[in-house]
């Protein structure tokens, strides 16, 4: 269970991962070596799973997002087995989720643009094992995006 001060260290670090160590320790009044057991504390419990960076891919020139939404062929019993795998290798596919329901899969591709995208999806995606069926959905906009919680 998380107290009081856990909570505050992980609503500091949403807020502001790319703060220094020292910086945040100050900012919560703690010594850096109390904050630093209270961190070790909370990745050895699997609350923190690490660092990463944020990368802004239409920064990079992907402006296309798609959102595939795929059903696998049913009669096969190892469809998943055979399509996350190979869906895994495409380097444009940046997320793979599963669902129990009539949507087996989602996939999140990114391209450059629309000749980029139809190139992925028809050499690409198209190739992946068990699909019975797919249906595209163009992202238009992002109105929220977080991954922060309500601490």
């Amino acid at each position: 269970m998380l107290d009081d001060l856990d909570r505050r260290i992980l609503r500091n670090l949403q807020g502001d991962p790319g703060q220094s160590l020292p910086d945040l320790a100050d900012r919560l009044g703690l010594t850096a070596s109390r904050l630093s057991r209270r961190l070790e504390k909370l990745r050895d419990g699997g609350v923190l799973k690490g660092t990463r960076a944020v990368i802004d891919w239409a920064a990079l020139g992907y402006a296309v997002e798609v959102s595939l939404r795929v059903t696998l062929d049913k009669t096969n019993p190892r469809a998943f087995d055979e399509f996350i795998p190979a869906a895994r290798e495409i380097p444009e596919v940046l997320e793979i989720q599963t669902f129990l329901g009539q949507v087996d899969v989602r996939l999140s591709v990114i391209a450059r643009d629309m000749p980029h995208y139809q190139a992925i999806y028809r050499d690409r995606i198209l190739q992946l094992p068990n699909i019975a069926d797919i249906e595209a959905l163009m992202h238009v906009a992002k109105i929220k995006t977080s991954m922060g919680l309500p601490l």
